[in-house]
């Protein structure tokens, strides 16, 4: 019972953040270490809830036409393939590799937020042709799907600001297509876990119906507020991920 009473309210937090901005993985991983659970039980046991959570907002997106499936689905095999390769290259290369570098990433991408205040609502928004965004969109997708497989924290919140930034999307529009590219990548890490015989499949029922609380809440909240609701949500992510970074760094 303790777990659960550990678990459930940090997953509806994770949710309502990974739906907003992305990132709820920064508040759920550790909520099932604090609770005792093992690391890799973990890690496959959060899969099941963020998957059932990321379903509802993705499914809210879809229904308020805020998804271009002409750009989504080709993305979203692209996002399954870069995740399957940084499976493969983080087997190979030392994950401290990518902290350092997150060590000057994370300042710049903090400073682009704070001085971009528009998110993806200025005169540059939708200017590019259908075959450019796809294009862009397929290349953001197989590398951040990369780093999703390599190392992971952070993944839905470097989505929405590519797509708002390189692809030129709307900030609702950027989110649509990142639902869809994390549910694709959860999906698969989810059936992989499962038969690995890792998930606490009674935990992450409960979890993920906290999960499902914190998505269908905070997609509504994107939707309703756009940018003024991301943008500051955003810069919370960035903030916790530098710090967890540096302990990181500090613990090896």
């Amino acid at each position: 019972m303790e777990q659960y009473l550990i678990v459930c309210p940090l997953i509806f937090l994770a949710g309502l953040v990974d739906s907003i901005a992305g990132g709820g993985g920064l508040i759920s991983l550790p909520a099932y270490l604090i609770a005792g659970v093992p690391p890799h039980s973990a890690l496959a046991t959060n899969k099941m809830g963020s998957t059932m959570g990321t379903v509802v907002s993705t499914t809210r997106f879809i229904r308020n036409g805020y998804v271009d499936f002409k750009v989504a689905i080709p993305a979203a095999v692209a996002s399954v393939i870069g995740a399957f390769l940084g499976v493969k290259i983080t087997l190979r290369m030392d994950e401290s590799v990518v902290r350092h570098m997150m060590l000057i990433i994370l300042p710049i991408v903090a400073i682009y937020v704070l001085r971009n205040k528009n998110m993806g609502d200025n005169e540059r928004t939708g200017t590019l042709t259908q075959g450019k965004k796809t294009a862009v969109t397929i290349a953001v997708a197989l590398a951040l799907g990369i780093y999703d497989g390599f190392y992971g924290p952070g993944t839905g919140t470097f989505l929405i600001l590519l797509l708002t930034g390189a692809a030129r999307m709307d900030i609702k529009s950027a989110s649509g297509v990142t639902k869809v590219l994390n549910l694709s990548s959860n999906v698969s890490a989810l059936i992989t876990f499962i038969f690995s015989g890792k998930v606490y499949f009674s935990l992450g029922l409960a979890a993920g119906l906290f999960c499902i609380a914190g998505h269908y809440i905070g997609s509504g909240m994107v939707m309703a507020g756009g940018k003024k609701v991301v943008r500051p949500i955003i810069l919370l992510v960035l903030i916790i991920l530098f710090i967890k970074v540096i302990s990181e760094l500090i613990a090896k």
